[in-house]
């Protein structure tokens, strides 16, 4: 229920009426009451009236019934008693979005042939939590996994493989593998001519090249499964589509475009110029869609798979989890597709987000300056925290419960700490409300609000839902956890002041009810956002 809504839609109403126009009634959370309303003061000056005038007036208009009691306090506020009721009725639930889209969120996106590193925790985190709130709240969502399967650099990959046929061993290590051939590439002139017309063996279908490839797909696809595994993200193999599978549709691509005027030859190579996008110079900033070799840019990939998401699986809406620096990059070629007619009926949306820093506030890496690996980084979680459930969980809330927007310091004390805004705070709440369950002789009964402790956890409870949809709605994950942490508070406070398993029988009964639910709802929020909560702690 969204409790607050429902306020401010009756008490906007009162407003109307008494202002003579539309009044947003300012419904808060207060100190002095269950929720404020403070807009009378600033209607005084436009009505020529005194405040408590006019919350008088709106006091006679309202109509509460049913939901909550309204009385003048102070210069003109009006203080809102919810309905005892209101706050005892039924659990919190998941609410439904009423107009449900077809979504495709594309997140994670590794390359072939190398592991997984902290570089793409971000958008395998964001999107993994985005994919289960949507899914949750009624929308049909399509999981892409957009992996980097294609390129002159697989010449260098499958030709060192060729050389280097040890079994699956050689590629135990995808890391070390491309460390390996880059190197061979690099310092072998026989060697680098060789990759290079391997690249047109791929290409051109050769049955020996293209076994290879695969080979490099299938045990790169068995490595990230291993870390989402262990990562709690719901990428299945299904959902893994490469870049490889849009190179059919790249020349049509090129072709509607050219063909809808949208093209412009610059300096050997096909590109669109987007309105209004410049570089560092001033200069009309190019997106080349196909280069003065005849190749393929990145671009064209892009703008094949977001015809594809769009025409092939009618896609309402496409969501691009993709760290802020290509930011311009989209915006280009949502333009492009915007004017080349593939998005009537589709919205886009790049659900850009800032990058992980280390103490030094540069770019999160390891002591010698390498990039970290998703599997060194998930293996030292599970041995800071004893637990793998608490030390992913505590990895995934500390991205999860900050503006996506926004850089962090990735700072292992902080985010496995028991207290504060942390994954294992709200984790272990739940442990707790379970131990209680357990212990509790009797079974939960019937609510009654006898302290305020019990009155502003069970508002807390009721806001549940609306926070669920804001972080829906806004692409937001972090008013789901900041709900949730707030939620544990409201618990943490209501335990130490409530004494529940030594009471007297019916408030025994409702006090567990009031656990019983917290326990639920932050087990409900925790798996929205993807985080597991353990057994014991």
């Amino acid at each position: 229920m969204n409790l607050e809504s429902l306020l401010a839609g009756r008490l906007a109403a009162a407003f109307e009426a008494v202002a003579g126009r539309p009044v947003d009634p300012v419904v808060r959370a207060s100190q002095h009451a269950d929720f404020q309303s403070g807009a009378a003061l600033g209607l005084a000056k436009d009505l020529g009236k005194p405040p408590r005038d006019i919350a008088t007036a709106v006091l006679n208009e309202v109509d509460l019934s049913g939901l909550a009691k309204a009385e003048l306090s102070g210069p003109g506020f009006l203080n809102l008693t919810v309905d005892d009721e209101v706050l005892t009725g039924e659990p919190p639930h998941i609410p439904r979005d009423p107009n449900p889209e077809r979504i495709v969120i594309d997140y994670s996106g590794p390359n072939v042939a190398k592991e997984l590193h902290v570089g793409h925790l971000r958008s395998t985190i964001i999107g993994d939590a985005l994919a289960r709130m949507l899914e949750a709240t009624g929308h049909d969502v399509v999981r892409v996994n957009h992996l980097g399967d294609w390129g002159t650099q697989f010449g260098m990959l499958i030709e060192y493989l060729a050389g280097n046929d040890h079994g699956q061993a050689s590629l135990g290590d995808l890391t070390e593998f491309y460390r390996r051939a880059r190197v061979r590439f690099d310092g072998d002139d026989g060697f680098r001519t060789r990759a290079r017309l391997r690249v047109v063996a791929l290409q051109s279908g050769d049955p020996t090249s293209r076994a290879l490839w695969q080979r490099l797909v299938a045990q790169s696809t068995t490595s990230f499964m291993d870390s989402y595994g262990r990562l709690g993200i719901g990428l299945a193999p299904g959902d893994f589509v490469g870049e490889s599978f849009y190179q059919p549709m790249l020349a049509d691509v090129v072709d509607e475009l050219t063909a809808k005027g949208l093209l412009v030859e610059s300096e050997g190579a096909l590109c669109a110029f987007p309105p209004g996008e410049t570089g560092r110079d001033g200069e009309p900033l190019p997106l080349i869609v196909r280069k003065s070799d005849g190749g393929f840019g990145y671009a064209a990939t892009d703008l094949a798979a977001l015809r594809f998401r769009a025409q092939e699986l009618k896609a309402t809406r496409l969501l691009y989890v993709v760290g802020t620096p290509q930011k311009q990059h989209f915006r280009m070629v949502f333009a492009v597709a915007r004017a080349a007619g593939w998005l009537t009926g589709t919205e886009t949306e790049h659900i850009d987000f800032g990058s992980i820093l280390g103490p030094d506030g540069r770019m999160l890496k390891t002591r010698s300056g390498d990039t970290i690996k998703l599997s060194d980084l998930l293996d030292e979680a599970a041995t800071r925290a004893t637990s793998p459930a608490i030390g992913v969980g505590a990895v995934k809330y500390a991205d999860l419960a900050g503006d996506r927007r926004s850089d962090y310091v990735f700072d292992w004390d902080r985010m496995l700490a028991a207290t504060g805004n942390t994954g294992p705070y709200l984790q272990y709440a739940v442990t707790r409300i379970r131990s209680l369950l357990a212990k509790a002789t009797t079974a939960p009964g019937p609510v009654r609000l006898t302290d305020p402790a019990e009155r502003r956890l069970a508002l807390t409870l009721l806001a549940f839902e609306p926070a669920v949809t804001a972080a829906a709605r806004k692409r937001e994950p972090h008013r789901l956890a900041a709900y949730l942490h707030d939620l544990a508070v409201a618990f943490t406070t209501f335990y130490e002041k409530c004494p529940i398993l030594k009471s007297e029988a019916a408030v025994r009964a409702s006090r567990l009810t009031l656990s019983d639910r917290t326990g639920q709802t932050l087990t409900l929020g925790l798996d929205l956002l993807g985080i597991e909560v353990p057994d014991v702690m």
